[in-house]
């Protein structure tokens, strides 16, 4: 497993099984693709079937399984943007807890697809958040 230090900084701050899950997978993708940012996707698509990102770390998902349509689809040719992170496929009211956890306003009257847009922005501003702090 890398040195804590050479893992991403949501997975530093993430459970030990999450850290595992990404750095084999990692390594796995650097002995097939060589070092890069495709290894990084791969290891990234993997973490993401079993955890989903919260704020500014990674926390198990209530079930496995792909978390948006391009980790359901996949490949080059069916390239679409992801959920971030966000377990778009999880049922509302999962979402609803999550978007009440981190305190997004007017989360009652946003529809699903609204609020895996507002659990995004409120993660990528918590990451920002804890990485200001660490500098």
């Amino acid at each position: 497993m890398p040195a804590r230090d050479e893992l991403p900084s949501t997975l530093q701050r993430s459970p030990d099984k999450a850290q595992r899950t990404w750095s084999k997978t990692h390594d796995s993708a650097v002995e097939t693709y060589g070092e890069g940012e495709r290894s990084h996707r791969v290891a990234f698509a993997a973490l993401k079937h079993s955890f989903e990102k919260v704020g500014d770390h990674w926390e198990p998902k209530p079930g496995k399984g792909p978390s948006d349509e391009q980790a359901a689809g996949g490949g080059p040719a069916r390239r679409t943007p992801t959920a971030g992170g966000v377990d778009a496929n999880a049922s509302k009211e999962h979402l609803m807890d999550l978007a009440r956890r981190a305190d997004i306003r007017g989360r009652s009257s946003m529809t699903k697809p609204e609020l895996v847009k507002a659990l995004q922005r409120a993660n990528d501003r918590s990451t920002r958040q804890a990485r200001e702090k660490r500098s």
